[in-house]
C-alpha cells in the first residue's frame, strides 16, 4: 500500500474516532451496590450470618428470614475471588418467611457473599445480599470492600471509570496431547524451517 493511502486512511480513522461521541459508564462507588430498594424488604430481612459479621469458624447455615412469605427465586454464594460454592440452591414456587441451606465445608478465603432475589406481590423482584468472614485474622468483609475501593480509585484516579476485573484464568503445563490455539501454531518439522532459510 501506498504511504499516501496508508496517511490518508489514517487521518480517515481519527477523523471517525473524533466525530462519534464517547460514553462512559456512570461511576458505581461499589462493584456490589444495588438499587434502591422500594419495598423495604431488604432492610427488614434477617439474615444468619448477619451483613457484614466477623466469625470465629466457617458458618453450617445459610438463614434468610423475611418479614413475609416470599418466593426465593436465587441463592448464590461466592468468596471475594467470585469463586461459587455450590449449596444445591433449588427453587420452590412455595412461599415462606424463613429459608434455611446447609452449607459445605466452606475453603479459607477473605469473605464470602450470600445474593439473594425474591419475588414479590405483582412478581416485582427485589434482590440483596450480605457478606460474611471467619478466621483468626477475618476482617470485616465492609472494610475489606473499602480499601479494594480506595486501591482501585488510587491505581486508576478516574472516579468516572468503572474497573472490571479480568477472569482468573488457568494456565495448563505439560497438556497431552499438546494444543495450540489459533493464530500461535508451532512447526516442528525441519523440512519446513530449512525452507524457509533459503
Amino acid at each position: 500500500m501506498k504511504p499516501g493511502k496508508i496517511h490518508f486512511l489514517t487521518l480517515l480513522g481519527i477523523g471517525a474516532l473524533l466525530g462519534s461521541s464517547v460514553v462512559a459508564q456512570p461511576f458505581a462507588s461499589s462493584a456490589h451496590r444495588q438499587p434502591a430498594d422500594v419495598t423495604g424488604i431488604v432492610a427488614k430481612t434477617e439474615t444468619d450470618p448477619p451483613d457484614d459479621a466477623v466469625l470465629f469458624a466457617a458458618p453450617s447455615l445459610l438463614n434468610l428470614h423475611f418479614p413475609s412469605a416470599v418466593r426465593l427465586v436465587k441463592l448464590t454464594l461466592h468468596n471475594e475471588q467470585r469463586d461459587w460454592v455450590d449449596i444445591s440452591f433449588r427453587y420452590s414456587p412455595r412461599p415462606q418467611d424463613d429459608y434455611e441451606w446447609e452449607l459445605p465445608q466452606l475453603d479459607p478465603a477473605i469473605y464470602y457473599t450470600a445474593d439473594w432475589a425474591i419475588l414479590v406481590a405483582n412478581d416485582r423482584l427485589v434482590r440483596g445480599s450480605f457478606s460474611f468472614s471467619f478466621g483468626q485474622d477475618a476482617q470485616r468483609p465492609s472494610v475489606i470492600k473499602a480499601e479494594e475501593e480506595a486501591l482501585l480509585l488510587q491505581r486508576y484516579g478516574d472516579p468516572t471509570i468503572q474497573y472490571v476485573p479480568p477472569p482468573r484464568t488457568d494456565i495448563i503445563i505439560n497438556q497431552d496431547p499438546p494444543q495450540y490455539d489459533p493464530p500461535f501454531t508451532i512447526d516442528l518439522d525441519e523440512t519446513s524451517t530449512n525452507n524457509n532459510d533459503n
